[in-house]
């Protein structure tokens, strides 16, 4: 796996110093392909006694220790589920396809460092079984179409040249027309996506930022520049692509960052590529301010001024939000093609009307705005 990058590596994976193995999956195939790849990384077979890890030290720090460890076992659940949105603001009706937890990059805001129980990371190698929960809601919901992402609770590329899953995903969903697929990354990481006969059943999306925060806040990620060509390669082979600005940070000179961002974006990618673009304001659990000031004593963001939304999550108040909405929304319209779907996450409609001046439920609801932003450019 290769490295050397400007903000620490190239390929997340390759930060991984120990792989685990649970008892009953050292015989998987999926286990063995992951292995096979995994050159000189040492691998431990968990004990059949305790299946425990080993002890990483006191949280939040071990959060930091547990990025280089990575567990491979079985989803024991559901693979497939709702996005765990909020009924007090707008949602998309995403729903989330759980592949593993946590992620080998380091960002400062990331939600995960007060979301999850254990610092490590895991990827589930049982693949047959989410491939069957997801034939299974196909078949009996034939008249419904399904938007599904893989980046909730992990980057959905970040491991893909340990997993290859990638490649699994995107051939299993080329021939289902009533499901798109949207890998959301902030790697460059899209080697496994050449080649493929997508069927146009897959967005591949990346998390965009100012340049500093890029920069200062999330570490380990691909660069600005890295993204967008990984991105502008990913339109070469006929995909579609999202982007989303989310979490929009207060900074200083954050117009010029953001205003820089998408200058660069469209110059990078061709407009008709682009299914949808998100745009969503810093808003964190509280437990996050802590955790993250611990881990990141240098970062500055959190002082800001916050408020306690519906959801019980810390956001900038609705006057800052909304400006910061409108300067990017504009800087969007003068690049964007028209079919593109620029929208906000998780707002209320009051916000939604003072951006854009309408509602989802104008245009039918979020979820048919998005769905006809992808079925459109069939």
């Amino acid at each position: 796996m290769k490295s050397n990058k400007q903000n620490g590596i190239s390929d997340p994976a390759s930060y991984i110093s120990m792989i685990h193995v649970e008892p009953d999956c050292i015989d998987h195939p999926v286990t063995r392909e992951i292995l096979a790849r995994a050159g000189n990384i040492p691998v431990e077979v968990i004990s059949e006694d305790n299946h425990r890890m080993p002890d990483l030290g006191f949280y939040p720090k071990s959060l930091t220790a547990g990025k280089r460890h990575l567990l491979l076992g079985k989803n024991r659940g559901r693979f497939f589920k709702p996005c765990p949105g909020t009924k007090e603001y707008i949602c998309c009706d995403y729903q989330v396809l759980n592949i593993g937890m946590n992620c080998p990059m380091d960002c400062v805001y990331c939600i995960l460092q007060a979301y999850l129980n254990n610092p490590y990371l895991s990827f589930f190698v049982n693949v047959e079984d989410m491939l069957g929960e997801l034939t299974e809601a196909f078949t009996q919901n034939p008249d419904r179409f399904w938007r599904i992402g893989t980046g909730e609770f992990t980057d959905s590329l970040a491991l893909d040249q340990l997993t290859g899953l990638s490649r699994v995903l995107v051939q299993f969903m080329q021939s289902k027309k009533s499901a798109v697929l949207e890998l959301k990354t902030k790697t460059d990481v899209v080697g496994n996506l050449e080649g493929l006969d997508h069927g146009g059943r897959t967005v591949v999306a990346w998390s965009l930022n100012s340049p500093v925060i890029v920069a200062r806040e999330e570490l380990r990620t691909a660069s600005l520049d890295q993204r967008l060509a990984a991105a502008a390669k990913c339109a070469s082979w006929g995909y579609k692509l999202a982007f989303h600005f989310d979490p929009i940070i207060y900074h200083s000179g954050w117009q010029d960052g953001y205003a820089e961002t998408i200058e660069r974006l469209f110059a990078t990618v061709p407009k008709e590529n682009i299914a949808w673009i998100s745009m969503g304001c810093l808003r964190y659990l509280p437990a996050l301010k802590k955790i993250a000031g611990q881990r990141f004593p240098n970062s500055r963001f959190f002082h800001e001024e916050f408020i306690e939304g519906l959801d019980g999550k810390a956001r900038y108040f609705r006057t800052l939000r909304v400006e910061m909405y409108q300067f990017l929304y504009q800087q969007l319209k003068q690049f964007a093609d028209p079919a593109t779907c620029i929208y906000l996450c998780m707002e209320n409609n009051e916000i939604w009307q003072e951006v854009f001046g309408f509602t989802p439920d104008d245009r039918g609801g979020l979820p048919v705005m998005l769905d006809e932003a992808v079925n459109g450019r069939e």
